[in-house]
């Protein structure tokens, strides 16, 4: 089973993207709109698997505490975007997230407990704005929230286990962080 754990993680990761399940792609209400929405582009599967990976390499209390805290000021966030309230610069915010978290991963998750929720949490909060200001005013926004958390909880959790399957090879983290810092970087150098 500890053989299937990377490869089932990874296809958590990557069937999103096949499934093309961004918003406007058929008929999706609440719930299902919100779970469509994270999984729908690659800047925020990258990011909260990204935050799962940072988990796993810490270990200890920040397999919950990092995942719980991009959650809890996601949610922030989409409160704020759901609210029509602006945020200046969120792509730019999000494509800053990948680059910090794969730098992070990339050097070993090495800094305090504390200052990683503080950098997952800043980050979370913009990933949480996009979500909340894509939604549509057509359908519930608790019902969304939730479906956008779950999804993102789900993504957290292959990223742990992408981060424990790592943790066994160890050039793995290093590689993975430096190829979602390079996501981020791409990301933002489309943004200029």
């Amino acid at each position: 089973m500890t053989r299937r754990l990377p490869l089932l993680a990874a296809a958590l990761i990557l069937l999103p993207q096949a499934a093309l399940a961004h918003p406007g792609h058929g008929d999706a209400a609440g719930f299902a709109h919100g779970f469509a929405h994270p999984l729908g582009g690659a800047d925020h599967v990258l990011a909260m698997a990204a935050v799962g990976l940072l988990a796993a390499l810490r270990g200890g209390r920040a397999l919950v505490a990092l995942p719980v805290a991009f959650l809890a000021m996601m949610a922030v966030g989409g409160a704020l975007g759901a609210a029509g309230l602006a945020l200046p610069a969120v792509e730019t915010g999000i494509g800053l997230s990948l680059v910090a978290f794969g730098l992070a991963a990339a050097l070993g998750a090495g800094l305090p407990l504390a200052a990683l929720g503080l950098l997952v949490g800043l980050f979370a909060v913009f990933h949480g704005h996009a979500h909340g200001a894509e939604m549509p005013e057509s359908v519930s926004g608790l019902a969304y929230g939730a479906g956008f958390v779950a999804a993102s909880a789900l993504l957290h959790a292959a990223g742990i286990g992408l981060g424990l399957a790592a943790g066994r090879l160890r050039a793995a983290a290093p590689v993975m962080g430096g190829a979602v810092a390079l996501a981020g970087v791409a990301l933002l150098a489309h943004l200029v």
